[in-house]
């Protein structure tokens, strides 16, 4: 079964990974620039390319909901939600739900 993972919690850095049930990782991206979550989409892309696999071959998507980054958190939530609507597969082993994102707390909290 394949597995897509996503981390977009960090502001300056993505990392994307596919693995098979078991932990077995597969290959793993990780993107390092200023805005990091504007590369999320494409490293994906790239992953799902380079691996030699269509989308329709992950069964299951996981994501760090946090705490982290504001933006970064809720593209990589939003993102993942998408593909388990789209794809019909589990987002963090809940299928039909939506994963909801944590974000950090300020120091006013």
């Amino acid at each position: 079964m394949m597995i897509l993972q996503i981390d977009s919690t960090l502001r300056d850095r993505v990392k994307v990974a596919l693995k098979e049930r078991g932990n077995v990782k597969i290959k793993e991206l990780i993107i390092e620039q200023k805005t990091g979550s504007q590369a999320l989409l494409p490293a994906i892309v790239k992953i799902v390319k380079d691996s030699k696999i269509n989308l329709s071959d992950i069964k299951s998507v996981e994501v760090k909901t946090g705490p982290g980054s504001f933006t970064g958190t809720r593209v990589g939530v939003a993102i993942a939600n998408a593909l388990g609507f789209a794809l019909n597969i589990p987002v963090n082993g809940k299928k039909a739900k939506i994963v909801v994102p944590i974000y950090e707390k300020s120091k006013f909290d």
